[in-house]
């Protein structure tokens, strides 16, 4: 499936983004020199493009095409624990950018935080790329009847004419290249 191609070459860039949070956090860690107005920047990338660009598609087109057809799937099966950890990663997201906003404030004590939440955000996304790289991309791929495949392609490429026509990829993708520059 074309969608399912174009997913996973969005989780290559999810990941890289993903290493470029464990190095910020190492540095911080560290207590190394920083601009930590780049943690606003990743936070951008991670609400635009993994979350609002990505897991949208999965969730509101492939992830609602195979919940239509097998409803084992979404009920309290593999899609609900997709759900889940998105869900959870949001979390993870907002405390960041909290720890942030109270760092700033001289609260030295919020590095903590800003290492935990990114490294939990780092390590929950990894494993869920992977779990949906290896399992659920390749189930959706045997499973789905080929009309149920062409709507989930269809969906998404207009998904995509659109993003393109914004610009999403190119800016997000700046961003990360940015970042990725900075922290090598």
């Amino acid at each position: 499936m074309e969608s399912i191609d174009i997913m996973i070459k969005e989780h290559e860039n999810i990941r890289r983004m993903l290493k470029v949070i464990r190095k910020y956090s190492y540095k911080v860690l560290l207590n190394e020199k920083i601009d930590y107005d780049d943690f606003y920047k990743i936070i951008d990338f991670i609400r635009n493009y993994a979350d609002k660009h990505h897991h949208m598609k999965e969730e509101n087109i492939l992830f609602a095409v195979m919940g239509e057809r097998f409803e084992k799937l979404a009920n309290n099966g593999p899609i609900t624990g997709m759900l889940i950890e998105h869900d959870l990663g949001r979390l993870y997201i907002l405390n960041l950018e909290e720890a942030l906003k109270e760092y700033k404030e001289v609260n030295d004590e919020k590095r903590l935080d800003i290492i935990a939440n990114a490294i939990s955000y780092s390590d929950l996304l990894y494993r869920h790329t992977e779990k949906e790289n290896t399992a659920l991309y390749k189930l959706a791929e045997n499973i789905l009847p080929t009309e149920s495949k062409n709507r989930v392609d269809e969906k998404c490429k207009e998904v995509e004419i659109k993003a393109n026509r914004e610009r999403i990829q190119k800016k997000y993708l700046n961003i990360l290249k940015e970042l990725e520059n900075k922290v090598n």
